[in-house]
């Protein structure tokens, strides 16, 4: 370890070191639970089935609470022969520092564990609530993580403001803020048609020719426009099977799965209610069945955008675009609690990558941006 480094540094090497392949947290937690607790935060600590969950905290329920959200578990390596330095070492080269977890995302968690911890030592009798959340399950099921530990916080702690520290970045640090992102449902359509032998095709339906024209309209269809902060919605087909996979039969059913990434302009009854439509345009048998993984949010709040935007300008001179692209994270499991969620991080160009890699001096601005960011919320 090159001990010449600020701590900011320091702690994103030591998080990285741990291989933590989700759900395992690897003991990230407890080195960060002794950082915040030495610092006077109340720690909780949360482990729900396999996944590690942590919570720490400081100041009362009588005030702005600004919470910092962010996950230990990270994807795994591949390859590790393909990396050019050892994915768990947390080597620093040409001013850069390589592992699995760089930008995705303890670079970012040790960021804002500072400098929560050092607004806290400079000022201890701040008003309102300042805390730290962290799960061991985001990149796998992220059914035990947030999902579930949310909700035994709230019982007892409000929250006005949250931010997500995922990778947010596409090109420099501070370009992209996320305020929001689409819904994720995951739709498996089932076209029954009736299976046969493929010498006797009178005897038989064959469901992959039926749903043809069925497909094509899904292909087509216009399921919304979006909105100021949202683009329409997008339909992906992932997957399409039979239910036999045997040369001399005709299939019985087609298993279509897809995936709907949706704006608050639709919801998961309009859509699958499109889909039954279609459905019966084109006369066919069916079974569909959904799986909600997250609702649309969106933050709508002035004071969080400034405060976030106001501390980029003041620390890197750039002025923030604020959009809601990208994938789901943790955040939707915060918005539902009436929280102002608002995710900004690194840059994610070489997230779950070979070689994944973020620049030092970007580890060491982040820090001051989320430290600006508290003090524009919690002083102000």
């Amino acid at each position: 370890m090159v001990n010449n480094q600020p701590e900011v540094i320091l702690l994103s090497q030591e998080l990285i070191r741990r291989k933590s392949i989700t759900p395992d947290d690897n003991g990230c937690q407890q080195i960060i639970s002794q950082l915040l607790s030495n610092s006077g935060f109340e720690i909780l600590h949360q482990r729900i089935e396999n996944v590690d969950n942590f919570f720490a905290w400081h100041g009362e329920n009588n005030g702005v609470g600004l919470l910092f959200v962010g996950h230990t578990d990270v994807v795994p390596s591949g390859d590790e022969k393909l990396w050019e330095s050892p994915p768990f070492a947390a080597e620093l080269k040409k001013g850069e520092l390589i592992g699995r977890g760089a930008a995705d995302m303890k670079s970012s968690v040790a960021a804002f564990v500072l400098a929560a911890k050092n607004f806290v030592i400079q000022f201890p009798q701040h008003k309102g609530k300042l805390a730290v959340m962290l799960t061991s399950d985001e990149e796998g099921e992220a059914i035990n993580g947030i999902q579930k530990f949310m909700p035994i916080i709230a019982k007892e702690h409000h929250f006005d403001f949250c931010l997500v520290g995922e990778p947010s970045c596409s090109e420099t640090l501070g370009d992209i803020a996320r305020i929001g992102r689409r819904g994720s449902l995951h739709v498996q359509i089932i076209i029954h048609g009736k299976q046969g032998h493929v010498a006797y095709p009178e005897n038989a339906v064959n469901p992959v020719f039926i749903a043809a024209d069925f497909i094509s309209d899904l292909s087509k269809q216009n399921w919304d426009i979006g909105n100021e902060d949202f683009p329409p919605t997008s339909f992906q087909v992932s997957s399409v099977r039979t239910s036999t996979n045997v040369s001399n039969i005709i299939p019985g059913d087609l298993i279509i799965e897809a995936n709907f990434r949706y704006s608050p302009e639709s919801s998961e009854i309009s859509l699958v209610q499109q889909i039954r439509q279609l459905l019966e345009k084109h006369s066919l048998k069916n079974t569909i069945k959904t799986n909600l993984s997250g609702k649309p949010f969106h933050s709508t709040s002035k004071r969080l955008k400034n405060a976030l935007s106001d501390a980029i300008r003041e620390t890197v001179q750039k002025d923030v675009e604020f959009n809601t692209a990208g994938g789901t994270s943790d955040g939707r499991f915060i918005a539902p609690f009436g929280i102002n969620v608002v995710e900004f991080g690194l840059i994610n160009k070489t997230i779950h990558q070979i070689n994944e890699r973020v620049d030092v001096a970007d580890i060491i601005d982040l820090e001051k941006i989320y430290f600006k960011v508290i003090e524009n919320i919690l002083n102000k």
